[in-house]
């Protein structure tokens, strides 16, 4: 019998984001691919250091347990070749994480294997897999290293691995969450622009964005596990504020998805909000916001969806209401 994914919330995650390999990786771009694959294997019994999405992999698991059943699939998508890969399910070994599923595939994209594991969140340094996954409508975001801390001659750890038992997401609103259509106006028309467009459009649900579906699905997995509601902790942190914030909400309620904490900030930092929410991730769009959270909690940049490749913004619309009558 075959293992379905369909109905699992599936994380694919690069074996750099799971993991600190900023030597390694050092060493595949100085030296070479076979001087790396060598380092790597006689490593193969050497532990790797947690990487910046190491505390998410591992509170996301943690719900499979207090469930009882495996609700969440988290997948290693690595373009190592096989022959390292030991050091990588070693060290999966090491820290005790229920990962037993992974794709290596020796410098190929990544991009044509989302679809074929069902992934509905994608975290990856590969600027490339990533964009071809938001033009694709998954959830995806490009692994971002403080500036500090990318020389791995320093010794310092990415982010320092802190285990609470909660799983704590924040993320950005326009582009992430919603299309990036009413930035575009504030962008090309200004402020006032924007919050008159927001106001007249206030009744009308924002089109979804890339993580729409992501985060659609993890409200229903909390919904029908009530056991884990107090495991997950969602915040929306954005730079709207009144009026413009009223749009958010009723697009929300129109998914049937209810967010544990908003801060409107109207260009307040968004750096010190994360920082006291302790997220274990923030997903926003904007170099600004990225670059300022950064240095204190992780952070995956969201690349904006390709013109060209844009995807069924109706389709991800009809998963996100159709949870309501039970079709998603």
């Amino acid at each position: 019998m075959s293992y379905p994914l369909e109905n699992k919330l599936v994380v694919g995650i690069s074996a750099r984001t799971l993991f600190d390999m900023r030597k390694e990786n050092d060493i595949f771009e100085q030296e070479g691919v076979e001087a790396y694959r060598r380092y790597q294997i006689s490593r193969e019994n050497e532990p790797l250091k947690p990487g910046p999405g190491f505390g998410l992999a591992k509170a996301l698991l943690g719900l499979n347990e207090t469930i009882g059943r495996e609700q969440v699939e988290i997948i290693v998508m690595s373009h190592n070749c096989p022959d390292v890969s030991l050091r990588i399910f070693h060290s999966i070994t090491y820290y005790g994480l229920a990962i037993s599923r992974a794709a290596f595939v020796s410098g190929s994209s990544l991009a044509s294997y989302l679809n074929a594991f069902h992934t509905d969140l994608f975290l990856s340094s590969c600027e490339a897999d990533v964009q071809c996954a938001v033009d694709n409508g998954i959830a995806a975001g490009i692994i971002c290293i403080p500036e500090k801390q990318r020389n791995p001659l320093e010794g310092a750890d990415i982010y320092p691995f802190q285990e609470n038992g909660q799983i704590r997401i924040a993320f950005d609103a326009d582009a992430v969450l919603f299309t990036d259509e009413s930035e575009r106006i504030f962008q090309q028309k200004g402020l006032k622009a924007f919050e008159e467009n927001e106001k007249r459009y206030v009744n009308i649900p924002l089109d979804p964005g890339p993580f729409a579906r992501f985060l659609t699905k993890l409200s229903r997995i909390r919904e029908e596990n009530p056991q884990i509601s107090d495991q997950v902790r969602t915040a929306l942190v954005t730079s709207r504020c009144a009026p413009a914030h009223e749009r958010v909400i009723r697009t929300l309620r129109s998914w049937n998805v209810q967010i544990d904490e908003a801060f409107f900030l109207g260009g307040i930092s968004k750096q010190q909000v994360l920082k006291a929410f302790g997220a274990h991730i923030f997903f926003d769009d904007q170099l600004v916001h990225v670059n300022g959270a950064v240095s204190v909690v992780p952070v995956a940049r969201v690349p904006y969806r390709s013109r060209k490749r844009e995807h069924n913004i109706d389709e991800i619309q009809a998963y996100c209401t159709g949870r309501i009558s039970g079709t998603a």
